[in-house]
């Protein structure tokens, strides 16, 4: 079994956008920036944009961090999101998710600029990587399909099972998976996956079971602890674990632990490659988020 580590592959991949930003800044170029709205406190949000960040700092880019309370209303939020799409000094922003109740997170997405939108969450870059169109992808499946790729796992001709439908991950992931290779956006390291057997499964699917059975790779994102049992797996399967959930356990000095959608201890055994949970697919999410802002900048440079 092989540990696909996120954490380490998302340092090699800051190493190479802290060189690209370096030399943009070489030639005279401004550096990169990236735009992050967060409405309210809520504890994971601000952690999340902490590290988001942090991890700009570290390749060079600047991040600019628009904080609003959670009395902001929503005709305010969407003011905020049109001035961000006008400022020539921001190349990519993220509102980051989720939204107060009070406020319509798809009529602030669907306000976003597709051009601007390094989250990828946009209809339009959704319906543009569907075409197979040169497209900002959604952070988390581009995050899974560098992973994939630096780690040379093939995908052409195997059967992907991908258990979820969100928009975020579960439906772009799979139109990656499918498309043909030379489609995707020549920008992308991870250009090599494709041309895979998709099967989506969610809630309602019957028979999980037996149609994980049938799958060389599994990518579980429901966001329910343990999902993914042992019996599930066949045997050299390789398994990418999205969920993390924050799990009651008082022998932690937290109090909690974070889970993922796959019981780790008893599924890893049976497997080719997996992922850990941290540090597997969260770290490939955010440097996604960088490679995104990049691509952006270059577009509009």
């Amino acid at each position: 079994m092989i540990l696909l580590d996120g954490k380490y592959t998302a340092s090699q991949i800051r190493a190479e956008l802290k060189a690209k930003v370096d030399a943009f800044l070489a030639a005279g170029h401004r550096a990169p920036c990236l735009g992050i709205v967060i409405v309210g406190h809520n504890p994971a949000s601000e952690t999340y944009v902490a590290n988001k960040m942090k991890a700009c700092a570290e390749v060079g880019i600047v991040a600019r961090k628009i904080a609003l309370e959670d009395t902001v209303d929503e005709a305010e939020l969407l003011s905020c999101v049109t001035q961000l799409n006008s400022d020539a000094s921001i190349d990519g922003f993220i509102v980051q998710l989720p939204l107060p109740p009070h406020i319509s997170e798809q009529r602030i997405l669907s306000a976003i600029d597709y051009r601007k939108d390094v989250d990828g969450l946009t209809a339009e870059n959704i319906g543009r990587t569907v075409q197979g169109l040169p497209s900002i992808v959604s952070a988390t499946p581009r995050g899974i399909s560098e992973l994939l790729c630096r780690y040379h796992i093939p995908t052409e001709g195997k059967h992907v099972v991908v258990i979820g439908r969100s928009n975020i991950v579960g439906k772009p992931m799979a139109i990656l998976l499918m498309q043909r290779p030379y489609l995707l956006l020549p920008k992308m390291s991870a250009a090599a996956v494709g041309n895979a057997t998709v099967t989506i499964c969610h809630s309602k699917t019957q028979h999980l079971k037996d149609i994980c059975l049938t799958a060389d790779i599994i990518i579980v994102a429901a966001g329910s602890p343990g999902l993914l049992k042992a019996d599930m797996v066949p045997e050299g399967a390789t398994v990418i674990d999205v969920g993390i959930t924050r799990v009651d356990d008082p022998a932690s000095p937290k109090g909690y632990r974070l889970a993922g959608d796959v019981d780790f201890e008893n599924v890893a055994p049976k497997c080719a490659y997996i992922t850990p949970v941290p540090g597997g697919v969260g770290p490939m999410t955010i440097v996604s988020l960088l490679s995104n802002t990049l691509q952006a900048y270059e577009i509009h440079r």
